[in-house]
C-alpha cells in the first residue's frame, strides 16, 4: 500500500513513540531515585512510568505496522527484527531493529516479572537505558523530518532532557555515602 495517509502515520507515530520513550526513560530515573511530585505517593510516578511504557509500545506498534504496510518505505519484516543495515537505509533501520529488539526483553521480562528475581528483572531492564540512545539515532538518522528545524529542536529537547536526568541520576549516586560494607575493601 503507498498511501499518503499510511506515510504521515509511519512519520507521526515514530515523532510520537520517540517523545513517550524519552518521557519513559525519565520518569524511569525518577522511580530509579525514589521520586515523587509534591505530595502525591511515589506509585504516582511508577503507575505514570507503567502506563506511559504501554502508551509508548502502541505507538511504537503503530509505528511499525505503517512501516511494513507503505510499499514506498520498502521495510521487510526481517528488517523489523534482524538488526542488520539495509540498502535504503544504511545503518539507521538496523538500529531501529536492534532498539526493537532491547525493549522487546525489557517488555516479555516485565510482563513476567512475578516469575524472576529482583536482581535478574533489574538487570534486563537496564536494556531500555541502552534502547533509548540506539533508538534515537534511528529516529535522528533516519527520519524524514530529520532536516527540518522543528524536528531537529524536537531532537535536542528530547536528548537534553536524558542528558540532564542521567546527569541528576550520577550527582546522586556521588552524594550518597559509601556502603559500610565496601569500606573494609578498600
Amino acid at each position: 500500500m503507498n498511501h499518503p495517509a499510511v506515510w504521515f502515520l509511519m512519520r507521526g507515530s515514530g515523532i510520537v513513540t520517540l517523545l513517550l520513550f524519552t518521557a519513559v526513560v525519565l520518569l524511569g530515573i525518577a522511580t530509579s531515585m525514589r521520586w515523587r511530585a509534591g505530595r502525591l505517593p511515589r506509585f504516582v510516578t511508577q503507575g505514570l512510568h507503567r502506563n506511559v511504557s504501554m502508551l509508548a509500545v502502541v505507538f511504537l506498534v503503530v509505528h511499525v505496522a505503517t512501516a511494513l504496510a507503505d510499499s514506498y518505505a520498502g521495510v521487510r519484516l526481517s528488517h523489523v527484527f534482524v538488526p542488520l543495515p539495509a540498502h535504503r537505509y544504511g545503518p539507521f533501520l538496523g538500529l531501529g531493529a536492534l532498539s526493537l529488539d532491547l525493549l522487546l526483553a525489557v517488555l516479555v521480562t516485565s510482563l513476567v516479572r512475578h516469575r524472576l528475581t529482583q536482581r535478574v528483572w533489574k538487570g534486563i531492564h537496564w536494556l531500555a537505558y541502552a534502547s533509548w540512545p540506539v533508538a534515537f539515532v534511528h529516529a535522528v538518522g533516519m527520519g524524514t523530518d530529520r532536516h527540518l528545524g522543528w524536528f531537529q529542536v524536537t531532537a535536542l529537547a528530547c536528548l537534553g532532557s536524558i542528558a540532564a536526568a542521567t546527569g541528576w541520576r550520577f550527582a546522586a549516586a556521588l552524594r550518597k555515602p559509601y556502603p559500610k560494607y565496601l569500606e573494609a575493601r578498600t
